[in-house]
Formats: structure tokens, sequence, C-alpha cells
């Protein structure tokens, strides 16, 4: 069957157009990402604004148009934080449906957590895993812990920690001053460990990081220049190389910063707070490392309605 799913959450609004077979095998036949930034402003405000709006709706325009030239059968649109926590939100939400024709939902963020981890998990093979592992989703409002093995989630939680919310939150020179870092990562970690029960990161062994931080930072650490998902989907980002990275992107200003390879220059005003959940996320769950995956949302979303579509 062939999917199309629009992920529209906090930093970006992403499209992905595949084909699902009845083993639940994922062809993509097309991939985007477009930074828009709807949550910009939602922390303080409470509101989506007309111009981020008219970011999506943009993305949104040539998404539709990509849909409709490889003859989706089913199309799915998910909205996370920034809908979720908005005023308008609702609003919001039923314009994309009624305008883009998409089946589209302000998913609650359980649902976020399960779609992610059955994304990321569905196939991996996870033989080799030292016990539970975690999948961590950085989001621009918010971030996805969800923890399970053999494919079963055992722990999930939508925590308001995200690379967007935070970096308005904390950040405002450029380059960030080091009080401004330790505050962020002051509050992520109090976030991370309220939200998430001592036992349950204790006894967490391995960590599967999707979405654009992590992507980014292994193509960093590659120096990948053009992006090459092959190279990212994978690849293993230890707390050293974290740990690196942060201290070379913290001490530059964000036009210096899109210029730096493997990072897409959109994602420069944000990518230093991506850096520090990562990290603060890390060090909650005693991880030296994480595995970097291209399966995110997007692949459980379309799993999920390609099953919905056959039942």
């Amino acid at each position: 069957m062939r999917v199309a799913v629009v992920d529209i959450g906090t930093n970006s609004t992403r499209l992905l157009v595949a084909d699902v077979d009845g083993s639940g095998h994922i062809t993509e036949l097309e991939r985007r990402t477009t930074i828009t930034r709807l949550g910009q402003g939602v922390d303080a405000s409470g509101r989506l604004s007309d111009e981020a709006i008219g970011r999506v709706t943009a993305a949104l325009d040539d998404y539709r148009a990509a849909i409709d030239r490889h003859g989706a059968e089913r199309t799915v649109a998910v909205l996370t934080s920034a809908v979720r926590d908005a005023a308008n939100g609702g609003e919001f939400t039923a314009r994309v449906r009624d305008e883009y024709g998409l089946d589209a939902r302000s998913i609650p963020g359980t649902e976020e957590a399960q779609l992610t981890f059955l994304g990321a998990t569905s196939e991996r093979d996870g033989s080799g895993d030292p016990g539970p592992i975690v999948v961590i989703d950085i989001g621009g409002g918010s971030t996805e812990f969800v923890v399970g093995s053999g494919g079963a989630v055992t722990f999930f939680v939508s925590a308001q920690v995200g690379v967007v919310r935070h970096t308005e939150r904390h950040i405002h020179n450029d380059p960030p001053r080091p009080e401004e870092l330790d505050a962020l990562a002051a509050d992520a970690r109090s976030v991370i460990e309220a939200e998430v029960p001592e036992d349950v990161r204790a006894s967490t062994r391995a960590a599967i990081a999707v979405a654009g931080t992590a992507t980014s930072l292994a193509a960093i650490d590659q120096e990948l220049e053009p992006y090459d998902p092959s190279l990212v989907h994978g690849y293993r980002v230890t707390e050293e190389a974290c740990r690196r990275m942060l201290a070379r992107l913290a001490a530059i200003d964000e036009a210096e910063r899109r210029r730096v390879p493997g990072l897409h220059p959109d994602r420069a005003p944000t990518i230093v707070a991506g850096v520090v959940v990562l990290l603060e996320a890390m060090r909650a769950f005693g991880l030296s490392e994480v595995e970097v995956s291209e399966h995110d949302i997007l692949h459980g979303a379309a799993l999920r309605a390609a099953a919905a579509e056959a039942a």
C-alpha cells in the first residue's frame, strides 16, 4: 500500500511517501524536511503565530503536490507538541484537514511516543541488545522517552523539553554565554529526572536517538557534505563526541554554525540546545553513546496507517 505521512512538528514539517508491504517492510519513495518553526513563540504566547502558520502551509503546498504525483492511497498528518500546546491548535488542525485533504490529527504525547518507538524498532535486529532500550526523540517543543524490549513498550513519557522551547527560554546571546548553557542544562535535567523514574533510567542499557538533533550530530561528526542517510542510519554518537561538538557549536555564532559541514543551515538556531538536551538525556540514563536512526515517527505512522487501511 502506498502511504503518505506528514509530520507537523514544533521545529520542522516533514513528508514521507512510501510503499508498505504485508510484512511491514517500508520502501521510501520520497522524503522531505522543511524547517518551519511552527512553535516559534508558543512557549511565551500560547498561540501559533500567523507567520509560523504561513511557513507550514507553504511547505504543505509543495507536499500535497508530491503526494498527488506519487498517487498515495492513504494520506495522514500528525501534529505534535506545538499544536497540542497552542490555544489555536485545533483550528489549525482543521485547516490542514480541510485545505489539504489530509487525515490530520493532533496526537497526544503518549501516541507520539508509541509511533516513534514503532518506527525506530520495526526493521531493527534487537537480538544483540543488552537489555531494555530507550528511544529518544528530541523535538522542538517536547522530547519523547520510550523504553521497551522485544518490540513491547514498557514506559513512555512526553517531556516538556524541546530545542525551540529551550532556545527561546534560555539562549539570548549569539554565541550563547556559559551561564545560559548551564541554565538550559539544569532545566532539561530537572524535567528529565522528574518525568522518567530513576528505576526506569537505571534499567535501560542502550538508546536509539531519532529526529533532527541526533541525525545532525551524526552528520557533523562524520563531516558529511552532502548529507547521506545511509551513513547516518545506525551511526553511534558518543558522549565524548557530543561534548566536543557542543564546545565547537557554542563557541561560534549562528552565521558560522550555518556553514558547519553536516549541519543543515536551518537547524543552526537550535542545534546548541539540541546537543545540551541529548547530553542531559544520556547522563540521566547513564549512557556513553546512542545509536542514531533515520526511522522515527514517520515510519511508525506509515505502518499504523497501512495496518488500519488493511483491517
